[in-house]
């Protein structure tokens, strides 16, 4: 009895494990990877400073002029004040009344010249992280650059990937007069260099973020799609998909919804390296100035700025926009490595 009831309780136990989803057992695998999970809890807190930034809760007056122009951080103290004026030598009194007749007023204009200098709110000395060259803030500033250049970097890297991945499964999976055609269209885009290619799409739609998200995904699209392409053409001819064919599923069915899941730690590390590449992107385009408006910030422009600074000995801009642009850049590409370990359809069989 006691061994029928094992029996009876291992059989659930393995069909339970045999019903298990794809998904779902990708994250169980996820969750176990401490690095892969830390670099996603490091990727939801950028997400969530840039909601915050986007809702205005946080380095909404990013543009104000705090602090005096190029006000080093808290931790090394004010810069030693400086005279650009020269004193005049003092000397008797001497009315000038005959000479000037404004001259009974100029003591009037100081006086009124000095109480508005009073009634004006003072710029401090410091900022926690600095000022730039007009006294902006640089931690908001960075906040903000962090919302605009994420924001480009994963939409249009989720543009590629999704035209990428799209026409790779059609290309693949059907191949002939289809396949041809998706393969003349990729061959026209890769014979044409990307930076001609980005001038190009720049110069017809102009600048914005909207266009900037809009040219790199149109250009990036190629290396998923060559990757997608020969994963179909592996996958479509396995039984699982014969399999698949036989019990009725639709071609759409078995392109997105039985081989796709199998291809899909391709796709995440493509993606997790098209989000690096499209921030590096963002930054020259900024640079050139076909990249985000004049009356935005990013990270790209930051460092635009930082260039002239730096000649200067003004350090911090530089340091605190290269360090957020480090801490995203690899905590992403670590949460896209383990997602592609745990989706991996060679390490299932390891369990």
């Amino acid at each position: 009895m006691t061994a029928a009831l094992t029996g009876a309780a291992g059989a659930l136990d393995d069909e339970t494990q045999a019903s298990e989803g794809v998904w779902h057992a990708a994250w169980r695998r996820f969750r176990a990877d401490r690095v892969g999970l830390a670099s996603l809890f490091v990727v939801l807190a950028f997400l969530l400073l840039i909601l915050l930034s986007a809702t205005g809760l946080v380095a909404k007056d990013w543009q104000r002029e705090v602090a005096v122009a190029s006000a080093p951080p808290t931790f090394i103290g004010p810069a030693p004040p400086h005279h650009d004026t020269i004193e005049a030598p003092s000397g008797p009194d001497v009315d000038l009344s005959d000479v000037d007749p404004l001259a009974p007023r100029y003591k009037e204009w100081d006086a009124l010249a000095a109480k508005l200098r009073t009634a004006e709110t003072p710029k401090a000395l410091t900022r926690s992280l600095g000022a730039d060259r007009l006294g902006r803030d640089v931690l908001a500033k960075t906040i903000k650059g962090t919302q605009v250049s994420v924001f480009v970097g994963v939409l249009a890297a989720l543009v590629a990937t999704g035209i990428g991945t799209v026409l790779g499964a059609f290309a693949g999976y059907f191949g002939g007069k289809v396949g041809d055609l998706l393969e003349w269209l990729y061959n026209v885009f890769t014979s044409i260099p990307d930076i001609l290619l980005i001038f190009a799409f720049a110069a017809v739609f102009g600048r914005g973020i909207g266009t900037v998200v809009l040219i790199l995904g149109l250009t990036g699209w190629t290396g998923v799609y060559r990757q997608v392409r020969a994963e179909f053409l592996k996958h479509a001819g396995r039984e699982y998909v014969r399999a698949a064919e036989a019990i009725g599923a639709s071609p759409l069915s078995r392109m997105f919804r039985h081989i796709l899941p199998n291809v899909s730690h391709v796709i995440l590390v493509r993606m997790g390296l098209l989000v690096v590449g499209f921030i590096k992107a963002e930054v020259i385009l900024s640079y050139l100035g076909l990249g985000v408006p004049v009356n935005e910030v990013s990270w790209g422009t930051m460092l635009a700025e930082s260039q002239s600074e730096l000649i200067l000995g003004i350090w911090w801009q530089l340091a605190t926009v290269t360090a957020f642009m480090a801490v995203f850049v690899t905590a992403f590409s670590l949460m896209a490595d383990a997602a592609r370990d745990a989706l991996d359809p060679k390490l299932r069989g390891l369990e």
